[in-house]
């Protein structure tokens, strides 16, 4: 794991200086090694930084940039490739030398044998930057779920890429002008989609996809070398439910045996509920020493999993180890969020998922995160919302509908959720229905909060890109594609990798997703039983009865938070002086709905947080 920056500039004007403060930004992401290539062609100047995080071969064999033994290829990856040793033998047979024992060096010889074909035979994640001579082309790479980021910015004859946007900050040619839709992205769901960033210009790699700079003409192609859809664009699977609890037993433990390759300490991230559960069972079962877990709580028992975690480790025979968090050291990780995030992301369990990650590196250097259950499996509470929506929306004459909705938003002083319920009363679309119970923000309230009028109302999936493929299929396809890398695997990458941790997600392996999105949906979603397959493979493991609690999310009570402890810092960074200094925000219109929401006339702790998010991101990044 570690932290890459870059550039192609065919104005032969960016320096050595600029990429190693580009490269020194991102420390927190590779301690432990840096170097960088700078490399002059006829046409352009190329750059390749990189900040190490020792996980493979510790020694100096393993340093990066890597060169090709012909110096032709030079490549700088940031992840991990877990079936690096399985490649090598095959390498090997057809003539290839090995100098090192890590996996980066796999990828470069592989890539000189199969191309990009080499792409395939990759189970891990990854970002990578290839530079070939002998092509004259430079590929940026990122893996297929999107566990790691990639960041480019293309303009003016330049081409920046950083696995954080803060590296991108150290290059005079850097823009920062907001990109509009972007923020109504973020106001809309809490975080920006991808491919956008905050700043124009400015996108996030899409998973899946490798995009080639040909540096003969200055051209820039994307290409699309995996996609989920394309196995839920297959036939079901005629498989029986016995046949199918074996059958992922097999694919997760392999999957899970894989992300325990390390030169480093290994632990595992324990919440007590199903996915994070599974992984430990199947880890302590399949290795003779004990695991090491981790788990966070707080003594707020409606956001504490911690006697959950701590009985199931004690069931299981792991190293357990658990923390208490008083509510001081949570809002303190709070003024740090806009640096480690770089642009504005309102996911509020970013926060126990730092303190949980500072926790974890003061014994291992790799942790596994359980993360994808919910977006493969269908563990989502919006499910079953989405369920009793459709059931109603289905009983109800569509005129009823529309007068009832007419009525509602008629109402004086009426909340957000009773808005939303308005609209969702006469919404026909499944996605466009899912789309709303996630928004933070109605158009209404983002007419009023922006002062641009560019909205983007439409679905999250607004490149109507994920087909109908049946009521649960459709939403998992949606989330597994946009909701899962574009904030679940943000917040645990910024958020691990902020201390130097390297985060892992073993069910995030693509031959799981690959499997069961060609499962019968009633594997996954059986008489509204959420991950169903997920709990028939865990009671294998576990009793029934020490997994049987309501579904937590991994949150935190910042409701209570800004009207008590976090009202100061509130106070400080949304008020009329500091709305004056920005121009994206209606100053009227924000210094009323905060005077509402901390005298109680309103409820909508989400819209506040949001707003204070990005007051907080644009003092650190925009001032």
């Amino acid at each position: 794991m570690c932290g890459i920056s870059g550039f192609i500039d065919f104005n032969k004007k960016i320096t050595r200086q600029q990429l190693t403060s580009a490269c020194n930004s991102l420390k927190h992401r590779g301690p432990d090694d840096s170097d960088n290539a700078f490399i002059e062609t006829a046409k352009a100047i190329i750059g390749l930084g990189h900040r190490r995080l020792s996980i493979l071969d510790l020694s100096p064999l393993g340093h990066q940039p890597m060169y090709s033994d012909d110096k032709s290829v030079v490549i700088i990856i940031n992840g991990e490739i877990y079936n690096f040793k399985e490649i090598r033998i095959e390498l090997e047979l057809k003539g290839h030398v090995f100098k090192s024992n890590s996996d980066t060096e796999v990828v470069l010889k592989a890539y000189q044998q199969f191309g990009t074909g080499c792409l395939s035979r990759f189970i891990g994640m990854f970002s990578i930057v290839i530079y070939d001579a002998n092509l004259q082309k430079v590929f940026l790479i990122r893996d297929r779920p999107g566990v790691k980021p990639l960041y480019y910015y293309f303009a003016d004859g330049c081409l920046l890429f950083a696995s954080e946007l803060k590296a991108l900050h150290q290059f005079p040619n850097f823009k920062k002008e907001i990109d509009d839709i972007a923020v109504t992205l973020y106001f809309k769901y809490g975080y920006i989609k991808a491919p956008r960033s905050i700043f124009k210009d400015t996108h996030k790699l899409l998973p899946g996809h490798f995009a080639t700079l040909n540096l003969k003409d200055q051209s820039l192609q994307l290409t699309q070398y995996w996609n989920v859809l394309d196995y839920y664009n297959k036939p079901a699977i005629d498989i029986d439910e016995q046949d199918a609890v074996e059958q992922l037993e097999t694919l997760c433990t392999s999957a899970f045996q894989y992300r325990m390759v390390s030169d480093v300490p290994v632990g595992v991230f324990l919440s007590g509920g199903y996915d994070s559960s599974l992984l430990a069972a199947i880890l302590q079962k399949n290795n003779t020493s004990k695991i090491n877990t981790f788990t966070i709580g707080f003594n707020d028992e409606a956001f504490n999993e911690a006697n959950h975690a701590k009985n199931i480790a004690k069931y299981l025979g792991t190293n357990h180890n658990q923390y208490y968090c008083t509510t001081n050291e949570a809002q303190e990780i709070i003024p740090s969020l806009p640096f480690f995030y770089d642009e504005p992301f309102g996911d509020s369990s970013a926060i126990p998922t730092m303190l949980l990650s500072r926790f974890a590196k003061e014994q291992v250097t790799v942790a596994l995160s359980a993360d994808g259950g919910d977006e493969i499996f269908a563990g989502y509470v919006r499910y079953d919302q989405l369920t009793s929506i459709n059931k109603v929306q289905e009983r109800l004459p569509y005129f009823v509908k529309k007068n009832a909705a007419k009525f509602l938003a008629t109402m004086p002083g009426i909340s957000m959720r009773q808005r939303k319920v308005a609209a969702l009363l006469t919404q026909r679309e499944l996605l466009a229905t899912s789309d709303l119970l996630s928004t933070h923000f109605l158009a209404t309230d983002l007419q009023q909060l922006l002062q641009t009028k560019s909205l983007l109302d439409t679905p999250l999936n607004d490149d109507n890109s994920i087909p109908d493929y049946g009521f649960i299929n459709t939403l998992l396809a949606a989330d597994y594609k946009v909701y899962m890398p574009d904030d679940i695997l943000t917040k645990v990458d910024r958020a691990t990798m902020s201390v130097g941790l390297e985060g892992r997600e073993p069910l995030l392996d693509h031959r799981i997703i690959e499997w069961a999105a060609q499962l019968p949906v009633n594997l996954k979603y059986k008489n509204g039983n959420k991950k169903y397959l997920i709990k028939q493979l865990t009671h294998k493991y576990l009793p029934v009865e020490m997994m049987k609690r309501p579904k937590m999310g991994f949150g935190i009570p910042f409701g209570n938070w800004l009207k008590g402890g976090l009202k100061p810092l509130l106070l400080e960074t949304v008020n009329e002086e500091s709305l004056s200094r920005q121009n994206v925000l209606n100053k009227k219109y924000v210094l009323t709905l905060m005077d509402e929401y901390l005298t109680g006339k309103i409820k909508d702790d989400w819209q506040v947080w949001l707003i204070f998010i990005f007051m907080l991101w644009w003092k650190e990044w925009m001032n």
